[in-house]
């Protein structure tokens, strides 16, 4: 069948080019071009992407990192005009951080409608315009971004906007459709498919370099932040700091899973900046704190694709040597190096992650976050997979969950209210496979909780969400202290920003759609409780577990 089409059609006809699956959109008026052709391919048995309407722009952006976490594909999502790209712009901004591909669109008009053609809607002339266009609004917090001006150039812009998200370092892109190039008629041609990008490996000499520094090292380590998130980034950090014989460190500043937790070279989050003679930052953008606290003795190599991130303000790495280079190809390399030239050696070394959980249950009176922990993990086994959003909690959860596969946790990177949507996205990309939420109580209450359960209960996708809750914003009343740790506060006992006890209850947001929802308060209930949650979601059902933790 033929037919006249035009830019909504464009880009379409784009999004199939670069491969992406869905298009995550928090709706707006400027996309009835979209909308209609995907009517038609719908009508005409064509292919295109499934198309998501969600009810908030956070939860379309996070839907699409958390997508994007598990496949690195580039997805696409569309906003609405500026301000549905200021609302989103916080998750936007986290699938910057967390490395993640996309192509975000919004629109707006260029002749407010005083040009010749279909009349765009007063609303743009007096509320939606912004100066200079939302391109430069979103230039802070993505790769890229541009206007596309034509739809001579509208399906270029996007495949092009979809191999920069996809080249290292990953992240969003942002594109500003005007309304009238969406209405403008297209008539192709079709364009190009996207090319996966191709991979390297540091220079021969420079590997060889570095390789005989290990060898000559007394105490070497490697410290790590997100090397889990290459592909083949974990096996390949296994064999390589097997075969040498090197422990490896995730800071406070790891991500995901980048070695396993249970292995005897797992050296837990501090870097022994005391003791160490050479250490290897692996996938690190920001490895010590405050950055000048440089190893006073330490060697230090910087092995990474683009060791410099660009949308990092302030990076300083102390680097005496790079590596830069595809991650996980150069470490295989270096490794079979190793084992030609005779480098291999064994180690004795003890992992400093001694299990906390009888100190915890000596000394609580309530629910302490450890046994909570071990709790959980205990119930979700080794299959399931953690999206994690706490913050006082955060180094519990990472510690005592021992994750040992790749992609099987997330800490969610920005700022928070995106976590149950991250979350979300990950199970539409594995939907056979159980996900967790784990999240304080602070910043579940920033979600959008409403648009997100609603997203979860329209789309099919049971997560088990599991609230750390200590009624209050503890990270608020922590960082006070730290700074008037003898203040009127400590006197009084008055700590603004800081209490939730007022707070409804949690549990009870999953009564409107029909979801599973208990809340927690003693020990004796944990494990039952999880029991029960665990079964409304392997029956399709999301489930709200509210516990209240002791500190």
């Amino acid at each position: 069948m033929t037919h006249q089409t035009d830019g909504g059609d464009a880009v379409i006809s784009a999004f199939n080019a670069v491969g992406a699956d869905y298009i995550f959109s928090s709706p707006g008026s400027e996309w009835a071009p979209v909308w209609e052709s995907l009517a038609r391919r719908h009508r005409d048995g064509l292919p295109c992407p499934s198309y998501l309407d969600l009810l908030h722009e956070t939860v379309a952006v996070g839907m699409a990192t958390g997508y994007g976490l598990i496949t690195r594909k580039p997805q696409g999502v569309l906003l609405h005009a500026g301000p549905g790209l200021l609302q989103g712009s916080m998750a936007v901004h986290g699938a910057l951080l967390a490395g993640v591909p996309m192509v975000v669109a919004s629109s707006e008009s260029t002749t407010y409608g005083d040009g010749p053609g279909p009349d765009p809607g007063g609303q743009w002339y007096r509320n939606l315009s912004v100066v200079g266009g939302p391109h430069q609004m979103a230039a802070p917090f993505t790769k890229w971004s541009n206007q596309a001006a034509s739809v001579h150039t509208l399906t270029t812009m996007i495949t092009r906007g979809a191999e920069l998200a996809s080249r290292a370092p990953a992240g969003p892109v942002y594109l500003n459709i005007p309304l009238e190039v969406l209405l403008e008629p297209w008539a192709g041609p079709e364009p190009k498919p996207l090319v996966p990008p191709g991979g390297t490996v540091s220079a021969a000499e420079d590997m060889q370099a570095i390789l005989e520094l290990l060898a000559g090292a007394a105490n070497p380590v490697i410290v790590t932040e997100t090397t889990g998130r290459e592909p083949g980034g974990l096996e390949a950090l296994v064999t390589f700091a097997e075969t040498l014989g090197i422990p490896v460190v995730e800071p406070n500043s790891a991500v995901c899973v980048n070695f396993p937790r249970d292995h005897a070279l797992h050296a837990g989050g501090e870097i022994p900046v005391d003791t160490a003679d050479v250490i290897v930052l692996l996938n690190c953008r920001a490895p010590f704190y405050p950055p000048s606290n440089r190893p006073a003795a330490a060697t230090i190599v910087v092995i990474d694709e683009v060791p410099q991130r660009p949308h990092i303000a302030y990076q300083v790495l102390n680097a005496d040597h790079y590596l830069e280079g595809g991650v996980a190809a150069t470490l295989r390399e270096m490794a079979v190096r190793a084992q030609e030239q005779g480098m291999s050696r064994e180690i004795s070394y003890e992992s400093v992650e001694a299990d906390a959980v009888a100190a915890a249950e000596k000394r609580a009176t309530g629910l302490d976050p450890v046994h909570v922990v071990a709790t959980l993990r205990d119930a979700i086994g080794n299959d399931a997979i953690v999206v994690d959003e706490t913050i006082t909690h955060s180094r519990v959860v990472q510690r005592h969950l021992r994750r040992t596969e790749p992609d099987s946790y997330f800490y969610v990177q920005g700022g928070l209210g995106q976590g149950i949507a991250v979350a979300l996205g990950v199970k539409l990309a594995v939907p056979d496979k159980p996900v967790v939420f784990t999240v304080g109580d602070g910043a579940f209450l920033y979600n959008p909780v409403i648009p997100s359960l609603q997203a979860a209960k329209a789309n099919g996708l049971p997560v088990l969400i599991v609230v750390f809750n200590n009624t209050e914003y503890r990270s608020m009343k922590m960082n006070h202290l730290r700074f008037y740790p003898q203040g009127a506060a400590v006197g009084t006992g008055e700590f603004l920003g800081n209490d939730l006890s007022d707070q409804p209850d949690l549990a009870a947001f999953a009564e409107p759609f029909g979801m599973h929802g208990e809340t927690v308060s003693a020990k004796d209930e944990l494990t039952p409780a999880l029991d029960r949650a665990l079964k409304a979601v392997r029956h399709g059902v999301t489930a709200i577990l509210n516990v209240h933790v002791s500190r």
